[in-house]
């Protein structure tokens, strides 16, 4: 495989499946409210792998988190409702096992007809998922012949089913959708089609220190927005009313421009804002005439002259990195400079890789996901992944087997 990232991992293809008993530990963390399913994203992205491996004739054991349960009786985060969604995708049984600590799953495989697959609950239900217990893993091994990670949302954590389960087996891989978010992400890091773009958003600027530097000797330049702007803008002296902003970053911030300055590297801040008197003062949003904002304001998007700024920007790239959105999206009032944005990268004829967590949920709400190359499922995890640090999740694929 060419992408360094996945040297030495093997994947689901180079096993032999048929027969077998595949673990399959996938991100199925999908938001839910009132035990509905808001976005099912997670698992649509999760049944390339999951077929494959029906086709192969293996028999499938699912696992995955969902949210944080502090306990058992958290029944809020029963992947129940997930099994439904599954089953109606999958047209199989999908029998849900309430105690994956168990020896449950062991005697259901005993019996397991073609159309039928496993799902065990909510593994953060079991206190040795979080603490990475090999105890726990072991359980699971004994049942286990071949383990697949594609939870690549959950492969920065070194939990149970994550890191210490595929610790204990010989014969372990990834699937189809871990596979692509390397590959997709290293293409970000290694041969760039000029220019590349990173257009960075969102609330903090410490959120996004590690990617920045990461990014500022492979970027062509940076187009920020969100409220991280404003700590860029008060670093530069510009007056930004009551705009959110990180004090203890206004030194990094200001050394960050000229670093990229000195590099010969464009950086994009907002020329012109919608401001507000706050957050919930929706009827006191205006249009800023240019950059300043006066006291009693603060800045919740950009403004129509950065936008049309940045979109001739995006227009121009050849690679455009998307993460964080430019406002408080969720926000009618406030969602134009984001969801402009959207439809320029869209609209542009780059490789365009959108980051995760709260950009993804924009490109969504804006309509255009489907014209970006690849969302990432990861959030967090392909932030890390990018700024260069190992997933555990992914170095125990590369690892020995435990004596």
């Amino acid at each position: 495989m060419s992408s360094a990232g996945l040297k030495g991992i093997k994947t689901v293809r180079d096993f032999e499946l048929e027969g077998k008993v595949v673990f399959l530990r996938l991100d199925l963390n999908v938001p839910m409210e009132n035990g509905k399913i808001t976005d099912e994203n997670r698992i649509t992205a999760s049944l390339p792998t999951i077929k494959y491996c029906m086709e192969k004739g293996a028999k499938l054991v699912l696992a995955s988190h969902l949210g944080r349960p502090k306990t058992k009786d958290d029944k809020e985060f029963s992947l129940e409702p997930v099994a439904k969604r599954l089953q109606e995708h999958l047209n199989v049984e999908v029998i849900l096992v309430e105690e994956p600590d168990s020896d449950a799953p062991k005697a259901l495989l005993q019996s397991l007809k073609k159309n039928e697959i496993i799902l065990l609950e909510n593994v953060r239900f079991e206190e040795g998922e979080t603490k990475d217990s090999v105890e726990f893993a072991q359980k699971i091994a004994n049942y286990t012949d071949i383990y697949i990670n594609d939870a690549f949302g959950a492969s920065h954590r070194a939990h149970a089913t994550i890191h210490a389960l595929p610790s204990l087996m010989k014969d372990k891989g990834i699937g189809f959708l871990i596979e692509k978010e390397i590959t997709m992400l290293d293409s970000l890091l290694t041969n760039p089609k000029r220019p590349y773009l990173a257009v960075m958003g969102g609330a903090k600027v410490s959120d996004k220190i590690a990617v920045i530097e990461r990014l500022m000797d492979i970027v062509d330049g940076f187009v920020i927005g969100g409220a991280m702007a404003y700590t860029f803008l008060k670093a530069q002296g510009t007056p930004v009313g009551k705009s959110l902003v990180e004090g203890d970053k206004l030194r990094y911030a200001k050394e960050m421009i000229e670093r990229i300055e000195a590099r010969n590297k464009t950086m994009l801040l907002p020329k012109d804002h919608v401001v507000a008197k706050s957050f919930n003062d929706v009827a006191s949003a205006r249009t800023t005439k240019d950059i300043v904002i006066s006291e009693d304001e603060m800045g919740l998007d950009i403004g129509p002259q950065t936008l049309r700024e940045y979109s001739a920007a995006i227009k121009e790239a050849g690679t455009i990195f998307w993460n964080g959105p430019m406002g408080v999206f969720e926000t009618p009032a406030f969602s134009k400079g984001t969801f402009g944005v959207s439809q320029a990268i869209a609209e542009s004829q780059a490789t365009k890789i959108v980051g995760g967590g709260d950009s993804a949920a924009a490109a969504e709400a804006s309509g255009f996901a489907d014209k970006m190359t690849h969302i990432s499922t990861g959030g967090g995890a392909s932030l890390e992944y990018l700024q260069g640090d190992k997933l555990p999740g992914l170095e125990i694929l590369r690892a020995r087997v435990r004596a």
